[in-house]
Parts: structure tokens; C-alpha cells; sequence
């Protein structure tokens, strides 16, 4: 895998933390540039310093301080991403809900053959309660990336989404649970992931790294791949 991604441009939104972060340094390990975009610029600095700590060089790294859910925000990220690097090769849409309209509106991707990894979640295959319109948005962004693919798949362009069990993150303490109640959500992992554990983003920057790549999935488009553990066949009680 080494050097896969070399003169390859990736633009990753929501970069600054978890899986988004994970999947930037790992990239940057296999030698891809990096457009890194997210709301955090403390934690976005960090994220580029452990890039460049895994193989990348400053100017292969962009950095753009945006928040996705604004509109006006997204031809800004990918007008300033082709600027800086004269294309755009992949787009990991790893931010909560990215509004990027018509999937034939931006050319960028036909001419360079790219292809686009949205990151879901096995929420979006199984239904879970308590968590209704999480449900639905996961599955919105599998329906977009099956319609997606079938869409652009004539200009070359594929388009795959991963979709994690529960990953080590912050994103959950964040939601308000606190450490007690976290402890004891990954202790619970052991019973609802048939691996007996949470993942690691790592194990899902690999995945992501796998469909993102035109050796490992050149003919790969329109799938949505759990990277859980063995949770979406699991029925815990």
C-alpha cells in the first residue's frame, strides 16, 4: 500500500477529529495531498502536524477552516481545493450532512476519472431505538451513494461508502454522554459486535483507503460496506 496514493488529491471534510483525522494521516502516509477541511482550527493544526509526522510535506496539505452545513461554504472548499492543487482526485464527505447538490454538477471528477468514499454508518443498513433520524440520515447517504454511483458511473467516476459500528471517538461524549455512561457503551461493545470490541478509526481509514484507491477498487462502485465488527449481522438482545 505504500505510496498508493501518490500526485493523488483527497479532499476530507469534518478533518479535524475522529474518523475524518484518522483517515487524514493515513492518506498522508501513502503519500496522497491533502485538502483538510473542517471548524476547529486548533485541532485541524494537529491533525496537519500528525500528516506531516506520517510522511506529508506542508504544501501538500491544504487548509480550510469552513462549516459544510453552510451552503455558501461548499463551492468555496472545492473551488479553493483546484486552486491550490490544479485538480481534485477524491472526496471523503465525512461531516454530517454535505449538501453537494447534483452529483453531475461539479466536472472535477470526470476529468480526473475520481472517485467519492462518503462515510455512513451500519445505522444506515439495521435500525436501532432512540437514535430515529440518525437512522435516517445514514440511510440517505447509502441511497446517495448507490444513486450516485449509478449516475456518474459512465464518466468513470465510482462511488462506495463505508459504514461503522461503534468507533472510538469523541463524537459520543460529545452528543452528552459522560465518561461513566461512555465506559460502560464500549464495555456493552463486547455483546453487540460479534469481534467482542469497538473499532478503531484506523480500521476505518483503511477501508476508506481501499475504495478511494484505483488499484484496490477500480471495480468497485455503489456499495456500502460495513466496517462494524460483525454488528449488522449480529441480532443482540
Amino acid at each position: 500500500m505504500a505510496k498508493l496514493f501518490t500526485e493523488k488529491v483527497a479532499l476530507i471534510t469534518g478533518a479535524s477529529s475522529g474518523i475524518g483525522a484518522g483517515t487524514a494521516i493515513h492518506l498522508a502516509s501513502l503519500g496522497c495531498k491533502l485538502s483538510l477541511t473542517g471548524r476547529n482550527s486548533q485541532n485541524l493544526d494537529k491533525v496537519i502536524d500528525d500528516c506531516i509526522n506520517a510522511g506529508a510535506k506542508d504544501g501538500d496539505i491544504l487548509k480550510t477552516i469552513a462549516d459544510v452545513s453552510q451552503e455558501e461554504n461548499l463551492k468555496k472548499i472545492v473551488d479553493s481545493t483546484i486552486n491550490h492543487f490544479g485538480k481534485l482526485d477524491i472526496l471523503i464527505n465525512n461531516a454530517g450532512i454535505l449538501q453537494t447538490g447534483s452529483p453531475t454538477s461539479n466536472s472535477s471528477f470526470k476529468k480526473t476519472k475520481g472517485n467519492i468514499v462518503n462515510v455512513s454508518s451500519i445505522a444506515g443498513l439495521r435500525s436501532f431505538p432512540g437514535i430515529a433520524a440518525y437512522c435516517m440520515s445514514k440511510a440517505a447517504v447509502d441511497q446517495l451513494t448507490r444513486c450516485t454511483a449509478l449516475e456518474l458511473a459512465s464518466d468513470g467516476v465510482r462511488v462506495n461508502a463505508v459504514n461503522p459500528g461503534v468507533i472510538i471517538t469523541e463524537v459520543h461524549k460529545r452528543g452528552g454522554m459522560s465518561d461513566a455512561d461512555y465506559a460502560k457503551f464500549l464495555e456493552h461493545c463486547k455483546d453487540t459486535h460479534a469481534l467482542g470490541r469497538p473499532g478503531t478509526v484506523d480500521e476505518v481509514a483503511q477501508a476508506i483507503a481501499f475504495f478511494a484507491s484505483d488499484k484496490t477498487a477500480s471495480f468497485i462502485t455503489g456499495v456500502t460496506m460495513p466496517i462494524d465488527g460483525g454488528r449488522g449481522v449480529m441480532c443482540p438482545r
